[in-house]
C-alpha cells in the first residue's frame, strides 16, 4: 500500500473511531463473536436508528461486517480491516 493509500485508510478509520459509542460497539464486538442490533440497543440507553446509524458508520469503514439473517443482522469485526487499522495507527504513532 502506497502512502496515499494509507493515510487515506488511516483517516477513513479515525473518521469512524472519532464517536464514543462507536468504540463502545467496537469494543463489545472485540468480545462477542457477533452481535445484533436489539443485543446493542440493550446494552446502550440510544434509539434504534442511533445504533443503526453508529454500525453504518463502523461498517462503511469496513471495521465491522453485517450478515443477513432475518429478521436480523448479525454484526461482527472485519478482522482484516481492524488489524489493517491497528497497523496503520501503529505506523502512524510511532
Amino acid at each position: 500500500m502506497d502512502t496515499i493509500n494509507e493515510s487515506e485508510s488511516l483517516a477513513k478509520y479515525a473518521k469512524a473511531l472519532s464517536h464514543p459509542t462507536r468504540l463502545a460497539i467496537l469494543k463489545h464486538l472485540e468480545n462477542q463473536s457477533c452481535c445484533c442490533t436489539g443485543d446493542l440497543i440493550e446494552l446502550f440507553p440510544l434509539a434504534q436508528s442511533t445504533i443503526s446509524q453508529h454500525l453504518k458508520e463502523l461498517k462503511n469503514a469496513g471495521l465491522i461486517q453485517g450478515e443477513l439473517n432475518p429478521p436480523k443482522i448479525k454484526y461482527c469485526i472485519n478482522q482484516t480491516h481492524w488489524q489493517q487499522a491497528q497497523v496503520l495507527f501503529l505506523q502512524f504513532f510511532s
